[in-house]
Order: C-alpha cells, then sequence, then structure tokens
C-alpha cells in the first residue's frame, strides 16, 4: 500500500469523501466508540469499512495525526504537461484574469501541504509543480492540506520552463519571488491581470532558468531583523495580495 494511496485524518477524510467517494476502496477506522460516531459523521453508508486497532493506523499513517480513519484510495495519475496546455488554452477563453501559483521544488511535504491550502483558500486556477525535486502528493500533504488537494487543478510537469514559456504565450505574466538586484517591491506591483506567481525552493529560492522565465521579480517587504520566511507563509502573502488588488 503506497503512501499516496491513504488519505488521513477526520477533515481531510470528509473533503475527498465530498469530491470523491467514487475513489475510495476501503475505510480503515479506528476500533472503538470512536468508529461509529465517524461512520455517522462521514456518511459511510455503501463503503467497505474495516475496523483497525490504534497501532495499525499509526503506522499506516507514518505516526501522523489520523484521528482515527484512514481511506485507501484508488491511485490516480497526477495531471500532466500537455494536460495543462489544453486546460490553460480554455481557462484563457473563459476568464480575463486567471490565478496560477507555481511551486518550484518545495520539497518538504508539510511545507507543500500549506502552499496547496493556501492556493484553494484564495481559489486559485491551477497550481504547477515540476515533476523532479520537488514533494510528491502524499498522504502527508494531503493531510496538511486539508483537502485542498481535492478541490485544485494540480499539474506536475516535466519541464518546468517550457510550461513557464506555455503560460507566457498565452498571455500570462509570470512574477517570481527572488532576493534578487532586479526584484522590486511585492506590494507596488500589479497583480490584477492574468498572473502566475513563482514560489522557490526552501532553502535556495527558484531555479536560475525559473527566475530567468518571469516577466519581473519582486521581493516581500520585511522591516524586522529576519529577512526571510517560511515559504508556505510567503506564498499565503502573496496570493492574498493578489486576492486584495483583484477586489479593489
Amino acid at each position: 500500500m503506497k503512501d499516496n494511496d491513504l488519505i488521513f485524518g477526520i477533515h481531510t477524510c470528509k473533503q475527498f469523501l465530498k469530491h470523491n467517494a467514487v475513489k475510495v476502496e476501503e475505510v480503515l477506522l479506528q476500533e472503538g466508540k470512536a468508529a461509529e460516531r465517524l461512520r455517522d459523521e462521514l456518511g459511510l453508508s455503501g463503503l467497505p469499512v474495516k475496523l483497525c486497532d490504534k497501532n495499525q493506523l499509526d503506522q499506516l499513517s507514518s505516526g501522523g495525526n489520523h484521528q482515527g480513519i484512514i481511506l485507501r484510495i484508488k491511485g490516480s495519475e497526477a495531471k500532466t504537461e500537455k494536460q495543462l496546455n489544453a486546460y490553460i488554452e480554455t481557462l484563457m477563453q473563459e476568464m480575463s484574469s486567471p490565478l496560477i501559483l507555481v511551486l518550484d521544488g518545495i520539497t518538504d511535504p508539510h511545507n507543500l501541504g500549506a502552499c496547496l491550502r493556501s492556493a484553494a483558500a484564495a481559489k486559485v486556477d491551477a497550481v504547477i509543480l515540476p515533476k523532479d525535486k520537488s514533494a510528491g502528493i502524499n498522504a502527508t500533504v494531503r493531510k496538511v492540506a486539508a483537502g485542498a488537494v481535492e478541490t485544485l487543478e494540480i499539474f506536475v510537469v516535466t519541464n518546468l520552463a517550457r510550461s513557464l514559456d506555455t503560460l507566457k504565450s498565452a498571455g500570462i505574466w509570470i512574477v517570481g519571488t527572488a532576493l534578487d538586484e532586479r526584484a522590486t517591491d511585492y506590494y507596488q506591483c500589479d497583480l490584477k491581470g492574468a498572473l502566475a506567481i513563482a514560489m522557490g525552493s526552501e532553502g535556495e529560492g527558484l531555479r536560475r532558468l525559473t527566475k530567468d522565465k518571469c516577466d519581473f521579480l519582486c521581493y516581500l517587504p520585511m522591516p524586522g531583523d529576519i529577512q526571510s520566511l517560511n515559504v508556505s507563509v510567503a506564498t499565503g502573502i502573496c496570493l492574498f495580495e493578489a486576492v486584495r488588488q483583484r477586489q479593489v
């Protein structure tokens, strides 16, 4: 049983059941009084349910906070670069100002999950991840994302630079976040049009080729002594500044 075929945690499982119940192969519940409550709360009638002891669930979730429930789901293939190209073409026909998030090499699954949660809250139209040098969409990412994986359009691409060219050709501007001499204050940037926001990895930031593909670079001004933010925090700030500008 692969990690990416498991989902755990009450809220995450509830969201998956709401949107993708047909993909659930088995529901694993911790035996005891809570099992019946979860059956009723999550509407598990009609789904195969197996009662397990806590140690079994702890092992399957690698010690994560499963809250007494794990879903075993049908493995699903990530949306590909080819699918992204078709999606962007359709998206630009349907709306003039899509908001896209590009995550370049986020290797910590907790950070990736938190970024996806912010993306869902900001109602981004697509999230693009590189296939290599990035955390995959596994059980931990799904748990931290709190259901966001099931609502977002997520694409995993083999060549991120080529995908950025696709966005640019479609008329989407790309802003990259970087501590760079070319970067300008993020709050002075116009974020209201068709836009992709590119966030870099936890340690190195945007890769050079990704940075070169950006139409402009920006930085988040930090008046305090600490001059760096966790990537998931920075992602939330950047996304919601774009949301704020679009609502003015």
